[in-house]
């Protein structure tokens, strides 16, 4: 019989499946829309050519920044479920390359944040390979490992190791050999990135400032 309490821990962990599930579902899609408005940029910066109202030029460049920059930040808040141990190593079956895809990702912000690939070409060529290889370790894995091998389709047996758990028939919880070692790594680069970013930050604290002085000095 079914207990108050053990309903309410069903539900919990049932809730807590279906939302990882969920994100882990959605994401391609975010994928796809984040990967097109980054490299409509070309076409964005074409048609700004094409305006004659400064006032309208204007808003389409915010508009269009605006909505890129806050689809890649929605993507990596939602790819940072990946890095956690007891969502990744439970045995939902995600990509099993999820937490370095979204490493790559932080990386690609990382450049938008610290260099400025809007008037940098190669920031923006540094930006755009991180993106793909990013997308790549996320939607492979997601598609061809997961999605369609839970199809039953007999070309993706070889892209079951694809995913975080083993699916050998018997015990679809068991998480693959190296999916551990996958995650602690990307920990590892997480926290040494972090790291140099902080340091970075910190060592140029207040230099900027003192430069916009000493030229407002000057002149």
């Amino acid at each position: 019989m079914l207990t108050g309490d053990g309903l309410a821990t069903a539900v919990t962990n049932g809730g807590a499946d279906w939302m990882v599930l969920s994100v882990a579902a959605i994401l391609p899609i975010l994928w796809a829309f984040t990967l097109s408005l980054h490299f409509a940029r070309p076409y964005v910066l074409r048609f700004l050519q094409k305006l004659t109202l400064r006032f309208g030029g204007d808003v389409w460049w915010l508009s269009y920044v605006l909505t890129r920059d806050a689809l890649l930040v929605v993507t990596l808040v939602l790819s940072t479920i990946f890095i956690f141990p007891n969502v990744y190593l439970r045995g939902d079956g995600l990509g099993i390359t999820a937490p370095v895809a979204t490493l790559v990702l932080m990386w690609a912000a990382l450049t938008k944040l610290i260099g400025d690939p809007d008037d940098n070409a190669s920031h923006w060529r540094l930006q755009s390979g991180l993106l793909v290889l990013a997308s790549v370790l996320y939607i492979v894995p997601q598609i061809y490992g997961m999605e369609a091998a839970d199809q039953g389709m007999s070309w993706t047996g070889a892209l079951m190791s694809m995913t975080t758990v083993t699916r050998n028939g018997v015990d679809f919880s068991a998480p693959q050999p190296y999916a551990p070692a996958i995650l602690w790594g990307t920990m590892v680069l997480f926290g040494i990135t972090g790291g140099l970013v902080f340091l970075r930050f910190f060592l140029r604290l207040g230099t900027s400032k003192a430069g916009e002085l000493s030229s407002l000095a000057e002149g």
